[in-house]
């Protein structure tokens, strides 16, 4: 049983497949595409995953622009909802402890970045609506 024996040493999962599955499906895919179409099919795959990488990281940018240089000094665990007890919120909220005392299930909200690229957006949308004036009225509508 070389397979079970694999199986014991490769224990991590990749969306729920596991290294001889991963195997098994290379060799139908070689099998089944041939040696004349496996190297286009692998550049495709090759593009895909670039193309993949390119967006998460164009995401990220657009998110640093328009969170402004706060972003990199964010902690992300601090915002984790997985963290917070609604049982444990309810009962700090009503027990007659000190106002003052921090509390960890409050979540600090940033400021909104000025030069953000929705507040620019914002702005010229609401300098061409002043612009064209109020919208028409037509009294004889129902």
């Amino acid at each position: 049983m070389v397979c079970g024996c694999l199986a014991g040493r490769y224990s991590k999962d990749m969306f729920g497949l596991t290294f001889e599955k991963i195997l098994l499906i290379g060799i139908i895919a070689v099998f089944l595409l041939g040696p004349d179409k496996l190297p286009h099919y692998a550049a495709q795959l090759g593009r895909l995953v670039r193309q993949l990488r390119d967006m998460a990281n164009g995401a990220k940018d657009r998110m640093r622009d328009e969170m402004g240089p706060e972003f990199d000094d964010l902690d992300w665990k601090k915002l984790d909802p997985r963290q917070y007890d609604p049982r444990r919120i309810i009962r700090e909220a009503l027990a007659d402890e000190d106002p003052s005392k921090e509390q960890s299930a409050t979540i600090s909200r940033a400021e909104p970045n000025p030069e953000g690229a929705y507040l620019k957006r914002k702005r010229a949308r609401d300098a061409a609506l002043t612009a064209l004036g109020p919208a028409p009225f037509d009294s004889e509508s129902t």
